[in-house]
């Protein structure tokens, strides 16, 4: 080797004549720990010559272009191929020849167009050039534009068009496939109700302020507002996966009663609506018509999953323009006839009618002046005696709520109790009512008891046992003698927890009654899940035995006092007028009675009053049959 090579071979080996071996051997540790790592997998070795190198670019552009998330296809000014990736392929599924290099775009359009649609005609290669000059055009002019391209695949993809210095363009093709559908599925369940799959509240609205602003003077449209009845008590008895079924089904049902222009929505909970078609004048008898095919199809059993559930609805109905030109107007208007529908017994429908405006504002204002009657000493309660037949004298007296307004007068109880219990007021004033009514009985015979009345709010919302208890404490009254009320509607709103409070009322001492027995949903099961001291037959019964000397409620007055006998449970007939109704129950068996012929409620001062005109008239004797 040449002395030059020598010198530069030492150099580069990092070591010179004047060190020592151990010198050396101490210079090679370093080196281990600065020694390179070999190359990665995907690094490409060093190319020898430009050919070479070019070619390996290529290759890298190749494998960088068909890694690509998104399609690629480079044209030139000539309208030909340049170059394409994989993605761009399966895209448009292009069979190979038309994937190299000089392709013109008139050939790849006339593929794509045939493929998705099946035609290639004359009359069809016309338009493709038409629209090619014009696509080429938009790029000489220096446009980037995009377009929405929607595959027989099913594929949707977005093309950008950019053009390139010197002439030429690039399209890149984005397939926004899932991220259109996770659009229109946000689009969709922002105006659709996702268990009934109708459309909601917002599409609702919208749909009616579209239909008010298209109303021709001549024109009329009707919107009907349902609500289920009962359906609390289908999810708290069912459960709440049968209640969802049958929102489903009901859905289903008002779809089969419209017409295929009407709009069928949910507006939440279990209130729907529908709107009727302006299509021409919908007169009343039309809406009459509609609602009456509506209340059908929603009455009519529903299979759920093997188990029948029947229902019943309550519709109100407003016309535009009529009752309101505007959505809001005309809502209001059809919600105050809802409102009227329900309070007519349910299961009807009903128009609008604008005392019933006038109605709702007299209600706002109660529900305000209620809100401070305790506070201004406005709420009494009255008492009406119950006497017992056997021993002839007054057994109790039943508590009844009045109201005094400065300006009204006397409310009676049906007018503010269920405005109390739509807000919560009852809960309040049900708890003042046990503390004054035991107050009240402290005073009376040791013998006569006071029946209260509860409400089902006071078992949902309040502390009704500590309630109850307060009660007998601050009174000093035993708790034998107090009486507490309640209908069958309490046990059907939650059942397991109701039946709980009532078995520690009882442990306390108090008397458990079930009032209006035999209406609603009765339920003999009532009488053997829960040790009632009481069943009080619902006046209804008693009121029909003077028509025409109905024999039917005779004999069932006389059978639930048979069955109550036999039960050791106390039979109070409710609504004695005469003295006929006195002699018929009496003889029917009932242990107690209440009514009018013995008093009408009165106030806590008059019961000593009361007291002694219901043992004149039992001394008499003439009400024996």
């Amino acid at each position: 080797m040449p002395t030059d090579a020598k010198k530069t071979a030492k150099q580069h080996s990092g070591v010179s004549r004047s060190q020592k071996p151990s010198d050396r051997r101490s210079q090679k540790k370093p080196a281990k720990a600065t020694r390179r790592r070999p190359p990665a997998k995907t690094q490409l070795p060093a190319a020898a010559n430009d050919g070479d190198r070019i070619a390996q670019l290529n290759r890298c552009l190749e494998l960088a272009l068909n890694n690509m998330a998104r399609g690629l296809s480079m044209f030139d000014a000539n309208q030909r191929l340049i170059v394409c990736n994989r993605m761009y392929e399966e895209l448009y599924d292009l069979p190979q020849h038309l994937t190299r290099p000089g392709t013109t775009l008139a050939e790849l359009v006339r593929n794509h167009v045939k493929r998705e649609t099946g035609l290639d005609n004359p009359q069809e290669r016309k338009k493709q050039r038409a629209w090619i000059e014009r696509h080429v055009a938009a790029l000489a002019r220096g446009e980037t534009f995009t377009h929405t391209q929607h595959l027989k695949s099913g594929r949707i993809v977005l093309v950008t068009n950019k053009p390139l210095e010197g002439g030429g363009w690039v399209d890149i093709q984005e397939d926004i496939t899932e991220r259109r559908q996770a659009e229109q599925k946000i689009h969709w369940l922002a105006r659709h109700d996702p268990l009934t799959e109708i459309a909601n509240r917002l599409q609702f609205h919208e749909a009616l302020d579209e239909a008010l602003r298209n109303l021709a003077p001549s024109q009329t449209l009707a919107l009907h507002w349902i609500d289920l009845d009962g359906f609390k008590t289908v999810n708290d008895t069912l459960g709440h996966p049968v209640g969802d079924a049958l929102l489903k089904s009901v859905a289903k049902s008002l779809k089969r009663a419209v017409r295929k222009n009407d709009i069928v929505a949910r507006l939440g909970g279990d209130e729907f609506a529908v709107l009727q078609s302006a299509s021409r004048v919908v007169r009343k008898a039309d809406a009459e018509r509609m609602a009456q095919r509506l209340l059908k199809e929603i009455c009519k059993p529903h299979d759920l999953g093997g188990q029948q559930v029947s229902c019943s609805a309550s519709i109100g109905i407003a016309f535009a323009p009529l009752h309101g030109q505007t959505a809001e107007q005309l809502l209001k208007a059809a919600d105050l006839a809802l409102y009227k529908a329900k309070a007519g017994g349910k299961g009807i429908a009903f128009f609008y009618d604008p005392d019933i405006a006038d109605d709702a504002n007299s209600r706002y204002e109660l529900q305000s002046d209620l809100r401070g009657a305790l506070d201004q000493n406005q709420l009494e309660l009255y008492y009406q005696p119950l006497v017992d037949t056997e021993n002839r004298d007054v057994i109790a007296f039943e508590a009844l709520l009045r109201w005094h307004h400065p300006l009204r007068g006397m409310i009676a109880p049906a007018d503010f109790i269920p405005i109390a219990e739509e807000t919560g007021l009852i809960v309040e004033i049900g708890e003042w009512a046990l503390i004054r009514a035991c107050q009240e009985a402290v005073k009376w015979p040791d013998t006569i008891r006071v029946s209260v009345n509860l409400s089902p709010i006071q078992f949902e919302r309040g502390n009704l046992y500590q309630a109850v208890v307060n009660a007998l404490r601050i009174s000093g009254l035993a708790p034998h003698r107090l009486e507490l009320e309640i209908t069958e509607g309490v046990l059907l709103r939650d059942e397991i927890n109701t039946r709980a409070i009532l078995h520690n009322l009882r442990t306390l001492g108090a008397r458990i009654a079930l009032d209006d027995f035999g209406t609603a949903y009765a339920s003999l099961s009532y009488l053997r899940s829960f040790p009632f001291a009481k069943i009080k037959i619902d006046r209804s019964f008693v009121r029909d035995l003077d028509v025409g000397k109905r024999k039917d409620c005779e004999a069932i007055i006389q059978a639930v006092a048979g069955l109550g006998k036999q039960m050791q449970i106390s039979t109070v007939a409710e609504g004695i007028e005469t003295l006929d109704q006195a002699q018929t129950v009496t003889a029917a068996g009932c242990n107690e009675l209440q009514g009018f012929y013995f008093s009408h409620p009165v106030p806590g001062s008059d019961v000593d009053k009361v007291l002694a005109l219901c043992r004149s008239k039992l001394d008499q004797r003439q009400y024996s049959p």
